[in-house]
């Protein structure tokens, strides 16, 4: 497979929604599994922290890029959606990566840090 870049963006404006551009099948038309992450209160951080994380987020999905298929910051959400090829371990490898580099970065759906109190 052709080495593909990761391309980091960040738009102020409104944001088309994930169903109308978040793909659903990857290059060889097969289907493809995301995950969303919240980062809390990011949007409302200082410029330099909010740039330090975004290159945290890039270095944590550029070990990924040739499985990842789309990642989508959503700063007046604070919300990370990474679509991915399916393959068994991905999902677990991908969101630990992220969260190493991001520790405030919540996984959607996670409640291990509920249940483990």
């Amino acid at each position: 497979m052709m080495d593909k870049n990761i391309r980091l963006s960040v738009d102020m404006s409104p944001a088309e929604p994930l169903w109308k551009i978040a793909p659903t099948r990857d290059e060889n038309g097969d289907r493809v599994s995301d995950f969303l992450m919240i980062i809390p209160r990011l949007h409302q951080k200082p410029e330099n922290h909010i740039k330090r994380t975004l290159n945290d987020i890039d270095r944590a999905l550029k070990q990924f890029k040739s499985d990842i298929v789309f990642a989508n910051m959503d700063m007046k959400l604070n919300t990370l959606w990474v679509s991915f090829k399916s393959e068994p371990g991905l999902f677990m490898k991908i969101a630990a990566a992220i969260k190493l580099q991001v520790p405030e970065a919540v996984l959607v759906g996670d409640m291990s840090s509920r249940l483990a109190k």
